[in-house]
């Protein structure tokens, strides 16, 4: 695909998803919380790898960066716990940076915000066109009731920051394609598939949108192909959004915190307030979070409390028996980052600061852990208890985990079974 969009569904009825082109459509936010509609009537097709049927629930199990900072055709399978390795400088930040791009783009939010420095994404000796335009492209698979559905996007960078090309495909159909026709416009032409008297559907989208989300707003589902393009489109922003990137700051951790809705943030900073709340609302996670404590802390650890202050801020301690509690402000950065990690491995979506697709039940949802520098500041036995939580975890089909080890937790990693390790220096 390149940055100009130059096919269009109607010339590539069965064009590979590697071969992306289109763009998309300007509405509210609210768009993002609108594929509950006719579920009961949705198509699913029973599609999946070889023919069977595809997971239960919509999850992101490839991920393509064809040309996106570093990285040039690379093809990331992606397990239910993958660890990126490599040294510095191999591209370990950028594929989580390309997930989350893309999970953000899925829930809506526009493109300028997703790619504030866009121009860092291009390849560095990535040549302008005839007309200066450079670009970069991405790419994901999600797997689910639908079987698999690629998505692939061309994105411009230069002279202006706009989606030039996106392609949706599953079941070796192109279900949706975009390109830009007129560069003075704000908008691409799109083409979705209709199958009914007529074979596909035209209409103009904007060029900083994901397409992909807005076509429940635009596709009635009258036609069993209508109904395929939903299935689809819904099945991807549901994998695709299903994220919460971690990266706990011990900085702010150690602060007492005023209590509130109880929803940990991507830092971590109000990692007092969440205890808080799972302290007396969700007490087997917060006890499980408690022996998890005991097994990375140093000393022993009998629990997990929560002080209240004359202030009116809480503060989290770890319980000593019958020593002193220690509040965890004493705690070394490995300790904290430890414990918050381990945290957001025993929680669900209600407990993460992320958009929940509030109308999909939990079931039929998998939360995916980004968490970039998984081993930073932990040791072998923090690490080793970690990891064994994840893949535990991640057995039951509700959390999956991608992120990235150092050189130092990459052995660990190795060892522990039903870790994926991608080595990106090979």
């Amino acid at each position: 695909m390149d940055l100009n969009g130059g096919s269009t569904l109607a010339r590539t009825p069965h064009a590979s998803p590697s071969d992306a082109i289109p763009s998309q459509d300007r509405s509210s936010r609210s768009s993002r919380d609108s594929f509950s509609r006719d579920r009961s009537s949705a198509a699913r097709p029973s599609g999946g790898r070889g023919g069977g049927r595809g997971c239960a629930r919509p999850v992101v199990t490839e991920l393509r960066l064809s040309a996106f900072a570093g990285r040039r055709g690379a093809v990331h399978a992606l397990g239910p716990v993958t660890l990126f390795a490599g040294p510095s400088g191999s591209g370990k930040s950028t594929v989580l940076r390309a997930y989350e791009a893309l999970a953000r783009l899925g829930a809506g939010d526009p493109l300028d915000e997703v790619f504030p420095d866009a121009a860092d994404c291009v390849p560095e000796r990535a040549r302008p066109d005839a007309q200066g335009r450079r670009g970069f492209r991405i790419g994901c698979t999600v797997d689910g009731p639908a079987g698999l559905v690629h998505l692939d996007l061309a994105v411009q960078a230069e002279p202006r920051l706009r989606i030039v090309g996106e392609r949706l495909t599953g079941r070796g159909r192109t279900l949706l394609a975009t390109a830009l026709r007129d560069p003075s416009r704000s908008t691409v032409q799109a083409e979705w598939h209709t199958a009914g008297a007529t074979p596909v559907t035209r209409a103009p989208l904007p060029d900083d949108l994901l397409g992909t989300a807005l076509l429940p707003l635009r596709v009635a589902g009258k036609t069993p192909g209508q109904l395929e393009v939903l299935a689809a489109a819904e099945q991807l922003v549901i994998g695709l959004r299903s994220a919460f990137p971690c990266d706990p700051r011990p900085s702010g951790m150690r602060a007492a915190v005023l209590p509130g809705e109880g929803r940990l943030r991507r830092d971590c900073a109000n990692l007092a307030e969440v205890l808080h709340r799972t302290h007396t609302g969700c007490p087997r996670r917060h006890h499980r979070l408690a022996v998890m404590a005991g097994a990375g802390c140093a000393g022993p650890v009998t629990g997990l409390g929560v002080r209240e202050l004359p202030d009116g801020t809480v503060r989290a301690v770890l319980e000593r028996g019958g020593r002193s509690a220690t509040p965890l402000g004493r705690l070394a950065d490995g300790e904290l980052r430890y414990l918050a990690l381990a945290l957001t491995l025993l929680t669900g979506p209600g407990v993460l600061a992320m958009d929940r697709i509030a109308e999909v039940p939990d079931a039929m949802q998998s939360l995916t852990l980004l968490a970039d520098g998984l081993d930073r500041g932990l040791d072998g036995r923090q690490l080793r208890e970690l990891l064994g939580l994840a893949v535990g975890i991640a057995a039951d089909g509700h959390i999956r985990v991608v992120g990235t080890v150092g050189e130092r937790g990459v052995a660990e990693a190795r060892r522990t079974s039903g870790v994926t390790v991608v080595d990106l220096s090979v």
